[in-house]
């Protein structure tokens, strides 16, 4: 056998064996970033589908605030400002009843009076409760502050409230949704956390502003916070998604509540 011959059937056999391993090897690494691309793929689709349902609970939370609080407001104007307007009419009719004596006139005159002064004083208070008019007329930081004033007096705790922040009065809409936030935060310290002292605080954070919110309440477990949001919770995040903006709670059993949310 001529050796030239043998030497060269090897030479084609270590060529195909090494084409033969290269395809294999080819297809194989085809195969794996096939599957990993795919693996990859549906976890982004998994990631987009959960960000799609935390938005769909975010705004089923805005709704449920915008129908409670709509329901309120509706309940205030039946209860309150419509019962008192039918008073009035009521008085208002008998002034042109025949043979009225002047102690019945004066009577009459004074309901009309007290009960057209007390439907305008809850008016005012259903307007505040929609747009504060200090927040409209100086800012944000006017408001917080007349916020902060009206918990230390009428619900007798010590809030404390310091600001470093400029904020500019063309924001009014947005910063509406702070003062919502500050708002929600402040009642929940009051009604769950029992807490007798808070603190609001507003620094400069890049270009962005951050709100530190502290009290001394009874706190809670935010491991479990995930698995119990409320209403309340859920609308300040709708509120901070809203503001494009980031939202963390700290807190343990007995040891208060710390919040930082940036906007």
């Amino acid at each position: 056998m001529n050796p030239t011959s043998v030497s060269e059937k090897e030479i084609v056999l270590v060529i195909l064996y090494t084409s033969f391993f290269f395809i294999i090897l080819a297809v194989v690494l085809i195969v794996f970033f096939y599957y990993s691309r795919k693996k990859i793929l549906q976890k982004e689709i998994e990631k987009k589908d959960v960000e799609i349902e935390h938005q769909r609970e975010l705004l089923k939370a805005v709704i449920e605030t915008q129908e409670a609080e709509r329901k309120r407001i509706a309940q205030d104007l039946h209860d309150d400002i419509s019962s008192k307007l039918n008073v009035v009419a009521l008085n208002a009719h008998l002034l042109s009843m025949p043979h009225l004596s002047e102690t019945e006139l004066q009577e009459i005159k004074l309901n009309v009076i007290t009960l057209t002064g007390k439907a305008l004083e809850n008016s005012r208070k259903i307007a505040h409760d929609l747009l504060p008019p200090v927040l409209e007329k100086f800012g944000l930081d006017a408001g917080v502050e007349e916020l902060c004033m009206e918990f230390s007096t009428a619900k007798d705790v010590n809030v404390m409230y310091v600001n470093e922040v400029v904020f500019e009065e063309k924001e009014i809409r947005r910063h509406l949704h702070v003062f919502r936030i500050i708002q929600e935060l402040l009642s929940n310290s009051l009604r769950h956390g029992k807490a007798t002292k808070m603190a609001i605080r507003f620094v400069p954070f890049g270009a962005y502003t951050k709100c530190l919110y502290t009290d001394n309440g009874v706190g809670f477990d935010d491991k479990k916070l995930m698995h119990q949001k409320g209403l309340g919770l859920k609308n300040i995040e709708s509120r901070i998604s809203f503001l494009k903006g980031s939202l963390t709670f700290q807190s343990e059993r007995d040891k208060g509540v710390n919040v930082e949310f940036i906007f």
